[in-house]
């Protein structure tokens, strides 16, 4: 590994932790967002010369904190601060700066840097981007990319969240055990809109299909600092179970394969065997909640070797389950799949047609929906839905999935009757 690379590596690796601390010491995110960039240049330099220091993240701190109250002081016209090299000899420091990171609950700082860029304020694309460009590090231009918008409209958007999240004043006390718990599960929501903004990506080349890998890093930094959250530990089992997948989610054209015609051989074991002993750890702590009932419905349909060997029924229990735990339509209308296996396509549809009103402008209701039709023979109404989710579809390869289903139905209605 090149001087670069390990130094890159670990700069991204002490990024939460280091930025966190700065904007407890700052209550300021673009004064904590500065510190940090520029005690990252000063260890690019410092760094290749002199080696890496005993603990990268005290290095970053203690440099970035006194770089920060310098800037303030020049902005407030106050005396600078000593010289460079007074600044930079961490030698008697680094052991003071651990110590403070453990007195001051660094575990709090990372997670009020998350709770600060999904706070409730902000609309979810903003969420994601604040996040993906503060906690993760990604550079403007690449967030552009991935959402398909030009870099100057990225970094206004990144501008307003900063903004209103300052206009908002995000309290920075240690929170209490009840506040702590609702800031991971609004985290963990965020996380996993990260997670979903990748998956959905057919071709691995593309910006966003790097967002579930993030997300996954950030799902093990927040289970590192808070070993005994089931949730957290739902939610990584549930990423890992479905990134598991990615491999035969899509087919040489980039075209849509469902779960059900998936070749399994491919799937990745080593992340389905990581996942299923979190699973088995978090409900050990019997406190059930949605990511860990998502992740044992997910850990079903990965112990099933063949589509056909799938256990719809313990999965109709989990979805069950899920309902009433937190009521959604989404829910349902993802039992109303296990519903159609177990019961028939009627039974189905009679399930998901009183949601029309709330998933109006859902794809995923209107594909399934049109599925059920077809399996019933009402083509002119499964043509009319599946033109919907045409219409309602997020990418090219959600498109083309429902175009070969109108395909397959035109086809099946001309062929000629044998006698």
């Amino acid at each position: 590994m090149t001087d670069i690379a390990w130094i890159d590596l670990a700069l991204a690796s002490a990024r939460p932790k280091a930025l966190g601390a700065l904007l407890r010491y700052f209550r300021n995110l673009d004064t904590a967002e500065e510190a940090f960039q520029e005690a990252c240049l000063r260890a690019i330099r410092t760094w290749q010369e002199k080696g890496p220091p005993r603990d990268p993240t005290a290095w970053l701190i203690f440099v970035g904190r006194n770089s920060g109250i310098d800037a303030v002081r020049k902005r407030a016209k106050i005396q600078a601060l000593p010289d460079e090299d007074v600044i930079s000899d961490t030698e008697d420091a680094e052991s003071d700066i651990v110590e403070r990171l453990d007195d001051s609950n660094y575990r709090d700082d990372i997670l009020r840097l998350l709770f600060i860029c999904c706070h409730p304020d902000l609309p979810a694309t903003q969420q994601i981007a604040l996040a993906l460009r503060i906690v993760s590090g990604l550079s403007v231009p690449q967030i552009a990319r991935a959402f398909l918008v030009s870099e100057s409209a990225m970094e206004q958007r990144i501008t307003r969240a900063k903004a209103r999240v300052a206009k908002a004043g995000v309290p920075f006390e240690t929170p209490s055990p009840q506040e702590r718990a609702e800031r991971l599960s609004i985290v963990s929501t965020m996380i996993y809109l990260i997670f979903n903004e990748g998956y959905g990506q057919a071709d691995p080349r593309h910006e966003a299909a790097a967002f579930s890998d993030e997300a996954i890093r950030l799902a093990r930094l927040m289970l590192h600092i808070f070993p005994s959250e089931p949730e957290l530990m739902g939610l990584l089992a549930l990423m890992l179970l479905q990134i598991s997948r990615r491999p035969a989610r899509f087919n040489a054209g980039d075209e849509i394969v469902l779960l059900e015609d998936q070749d399994r051989s491919l799937w990745n074991q080593p992340f389905i065997n990581e996942a299923l002993a979190l699973l088995d750890k978090a409900l050990r702590h019997r406190q059930p909640a949605p990511y860990q009932i998502q992740a044992a419905i997910a850990a079903v349909h990965s112990r099933a070797k063949r589509a056909g060997d799938t256990d719809w029924v313990e999965i109709d229990l989990l979805y069950r389950a899920l309902e009433r735990l937190q009521p959604s339509p989404v829910i349902t209308l993802n039992r109303a799949v296990v519903v159609s296996k177990l019961q028939g396509a009627q039974d189905a549809l009679d399930l998901i047609d009183p949601l029309g009103e709330k998933l109006g402008g859902y794809f995923y209701y209107h594909g399934l929906r049109g599925g059920l039709l077809k399996q019933l023979g009402l083509t002119s109404q499964a043509r009319e839905a599946f033109d919907r989710a045409i219409a309602l579809a997020h990418s090219a390869a959600e498109a083309a999935h429902i175009r070969r289903q109108i395909d397959k139905m035109q086809e099946e209605t001309t062929q000629p009757i044998a006698k």
